[in-house]
C-alpha cells in the first residue's frame, strides 16, 4: 500500500505533469508518427515521470524511496501481463506460418458474407470473449483471422478493428472469467453475478446500438469484386497448404479455454501445437524463412523459431496479402513492453506524489445529484485510465476513491460497480499509452487512433451508463438495514 502524502498538491499543480505528457506526446506523433512508440513516446513518459517526481519531492516533501517504490509496485503488478505478450507474440507468428489463420481466412472468405462482416465480426468476438473471459486472447488468435478475412473483402483497417475491439471488450466485461470484472465487483464489495446482472441495463443497449451501426456499414460497403477474392483465394492456397486438420489447433485452443486452462498456459499450449502442425504441415516455408538451402532439420528447427521470435515475411505475389502474411513475432512485442513499463513508471509517480488523489477530488463537487455522481465517477474512470495508463489500478482507484461516496448518499454498490466498467474497462483500448490501447494496436497491427472512431462498443458504453443514470431505471437507495 502506497502512503500518500500529508500535504497534497491543488489541482492545478498536480494536472502539470499531465499537461508536459501530452502537449510533448501530441508534438512526437505529429513529427514521428507510427514511429512513435519505437522510443519517442517512452522518453516522453519518463520525462514526464521526472516532472512529476520533482513537483512531488519539492512541494510534497515526498522521498524518492517513496516514489520509486511506487514505480516497482506499479510494475509487479502487470508482470503476468507481460509474460502473456511475448507468448502473444509468438502465438501471432506460428499462427500465420503454420497456416491456420490462412485457413481460417480460406474458409472464412467463403462463408461469411460482406454485407454481414461486420456485424458476424463483433459477435463472434463477444462470443469467445464471454468464453475466454478475456480480449486479449480473442483479438490474439479469432481476431487476427477476422481481420485478414476483412481486409480480402475490401474493408478499412479502421473499421475491421472497430468490430473486432467491440466484441471482445464486450465480452470482456460480462464474462465471470474476466480479471476486470472478478476486480470490479470485488472492489466495490459487490455480488459477481449481481454485478453482472445489473450491467446488461446499460451494456445491452450499448452492443445492440453498435450492431445496428455496423449492419448499416455493412450493407453501404462496396462489395470487392469477386475476381479479387478468387485471386485472394487462390494465392493463400498456393502459398499454403490449407486443410480442415489445421483447424484443430483453434479447436483445442477453444476447448482449453472452456475447460478454464489459465491464459498463460492456454497461450503456450496453443503455440506449441501450432509449432508442431507447422512442422507438419508447411515444412516449405519454414525451409523459406531459414534460408537454409540444404533443408532437412536444420532448416526446420531455424524456420520454427525465427516464427516464434522475430519477424517473418513471404512472397505471395500479391502486395496486400505479403502485408497480411507478415508477421512480428515474440521481438515485435518488444515496443510495446517497453512502453508499458515507461507508463507504469508515470502512473506510479502520479500516486506517490498524490496528484491522482488531488485530481479526483475535484470531482466531488458535482455529486449533488445521482447523475452527477455517475458523470464524475465515468470521467475519474477514464482519466485514470489516461494518467495511469492501466485499466487494472484504474479500476481498483475510482472504486476505492467513491466507494465511500456512494454508500454515504445510500446508492447501492452495484451502481459503482457497474459504473466503473463503463468508464474503466471498455476505454482501455481507446488510448494510445494505456497497456490496453498499446497491445491491441500492436496485435492487430492497427494504431489505436486508427480504430478508435469505430470501436463504437467503447465510446457508447461510458455515454449509455450517464443516461440510464439520468433516467434513474432500476436504481435504488438502501437503507442502514438493507
Amino acid at each position: 500500500m502506497i502512503k500518500q502524502p500529508k500535504r497534497l498538491p491543488s489541482p492545478l499543480l498536480s494536472l502539470v505533469p499531465i499537461i508536459v505528457l501530452v502537449a510533448l506526446l501530441s508534438v512526437t506523433i505529429r513529427i514521428f508518427g507510427s514511429d512513435a512508440l519505437s522510443g519517442a513516446s517512452q522518453i516522453i513518459l519518463l520525462t514526464s515521470t521526472a516532472v512529476c517526481s520533482f513537483i512531488s519531492i519539492v512541494w510534497s516533501k515526498i522521498s524518492w524511496k517513496t516514489i520509486e517504490a511506487a514505480i516497482i509496485a506499479n510494475i509487479a503488478s502487470i508482470g503476468p501481463a507481460l509474460i502473456i505478450l511475448l507468448i502473444i507474440g509468438a502465438l501471432s507468428g506460428i499462427w500465420m506460418i503454420s497456416g491456420v489463420v490462412p485457413t481460417l481466412i480460406y474458409y472464412g472468405i467463403k462463408i461469411i458474407h460482406p454485407a454481414f462482416f461486420l456485424t458476424s465480426t463483433c459477435i463472434i468476438c463477444a462470443i469467445v470473449s464471454v468464453m475466454t473471459g478475456s480480449s486479449w486472447t480473442t483479438i490474439a488468435t479469432i481476431g487476427i483471422a477476422l481481420l485478414g478475412i476483412g481486409q480480402a473483402q475490401g474493408f478499412n483497417d479502421g473499421w475491421i478493428a472497430g468490430a473486432i475491439i467491440s466484441g471482445a471488450y464486450f465480452g470482456d466485461k460480462m464474462s465471470p472469467l474476466s480479471d476486470t470484472t472478478i476486480l470490479a465487483s470485488s472492489v466495490t464489495d459487490t455480488p459477481l453475478f449481481g454485478h453482472i446482472r445489473y450491467m446488461v441495463i446499460t451494456t445491452v443497449p450499448s452492443i445492440l446500438a453498435t450492431l445496428i451501426i455496423f449492419t448499416i456499414a455493412g450493407f453501404s460497403h462496396h462489395a470487392v469484386e469477386s475476381e479479387h477474392i478468387a485471386v485472394f483465394s487462390a494465392l493463400l492456397k498456393e502459398k499454403f497448404v490449407i486443410t480442415p486438420w489445421l483447424l484443430v489447433v483453434p479447436v483445442v485452443t477453444g476447448v482449453m479455454i472452456a475447460k478454464k486452462v489459465p491464459s498463460i498456459v492456454t497461450l503456450f499450449l496453443s503455440t506449441g501445437l501450432a509449432g508442431i502442425f507447422a512442422l507438419i504441415f508447411q515444412p516449405h516455408l519454414l525451409k523459406e524463412i531459414s534460408e537454409v538451402t540444404s533443408g532437412g532439420v536444420e532448416a526446420n528447427f531455424k524456420g520454427l523459431m525465427l516464427s516464434l521470435l522475430g519477424g517473418t515475411s513471404l512472397e505471395m505475389g500479391n502486395a496486400e496479402l505479403n502485408d497480411l502474411v507478415a508477421t512480428r513475432g515474440m521481438a515485435g512485442m518488444m515496443n510495446t513492453i517497453w512502453l508499458i513499463l515507461c507508463a507504469m513508471c508515470f502512473g506510479g509517480a502520479m500516486v506517490a506524489g498524490g496528484m491522482l488523489e488531488s485530481i479526483t477530488a475535484s470531482f466531488i463537487h458535482l455529486m449533488k445529484r445521482r447523475i452527477g455522481m455517475v458523470a464524475s465517477t465515468i470521467l475519474s474512470g477514464i482519466f485514470l485510465n489516461i494518467t495511469t495508463a492501466d485499466q487494472y489500478i484504474s479500476v481498483i482507484l475510482t472504486g476505492n476513491m467513491f466507494k465511500e461516496i456512494y454508500k454515504r448518499k445510500g446508492y447501492e454498490s452495484r451502481l459503482l460497480s457497474r459504473t466503473v466498467e463503463d468508464a474503466v474497462t471498455v476505454t482501455s483500448p481507446l488510448i494510445p499509452w494505456n497497456t490496453c490501447g498499446m497491445t491491441q494496436a500492436t496485435i492487430l497491427g492497427v494504431a489505436t487512433f486508427t480504430y478508435l472512431p469505430y470501436c463504437f462498443f467503447n465510446l457508447i458504453s461510458p455515454v449509455m451508463s450517464i443516461i440510464i443514470a439520468a433516467t434513474g431505471y432500476k436504481i435504488r437507495k438502501i437503507n442502514a438495514e438493507d
